[in-house]
């Protein structure tokens, strides 16, 4: 597995874990861990060969906050970003729906006020004040939203 944060002490200390693939979650018990240059190679009690092992290739480790490392200044939690109303020059264009990986870093996907959906890189040219406790980020420029 690839930790987004880039930090695997706290994930080769987890006994138990829930995945999400597609939507569906299930909960694992982890026999063993190994860490690896850059990733770290999780035993699940009863995945037992690689076709199994094959299926949960691509899921998301779910863990509680209690169990993650500790945020650094500027940094978020996905799931906290997910739902936050997004405001340009005071006014609402929309919401966050999810926060992908790309190539240049993280995109935040937006759904605007009329429906439709948008990508903007989640990058401090982008994004001013993030405001978890009021549900609020702020989008710097409306033109990425074209």
């Amino acid at each position: 597995m690839r930790s987004l944060s880039g930090e695997y002490g706290h994930l080769e200390r987890l006994k138990k874990v829930v995945l999400r693939k597609e939507n569906k979650e299930k909960f694992y018990e982890i026999e063993e861990t190994t860490a690896l240059s850059n990733s770290l190679a999780v035993k699940f009690a009863g995945v037992d060969t690689p076709e199994k092992a094959k299926l949960l290739s691509g899921a998301e480790f779910i863990i509680s906050r209690e169990e993650a490392p500790p945020l650094k200044a500027g940094e978020f939690y996905v799931e906290d970003l997910r739902s936050l109303e997004v405001f340009c020059a005071g006014e609402k264009v929309g919401h966050i729906l999810d926060v992908v990986e790309g190539g240049g870093g993280s995109l935040v996907e937006i759904r605007l006020l009329n429906g439709t959906k948008r990508f903007a890189p989640f990058r401090n040219e982008f994004f001013g004040a993030v405001d978890i406790e009021c549900n609020k980020a702020e989008l710097l420029n409306k033109w990425i939203l074209e």
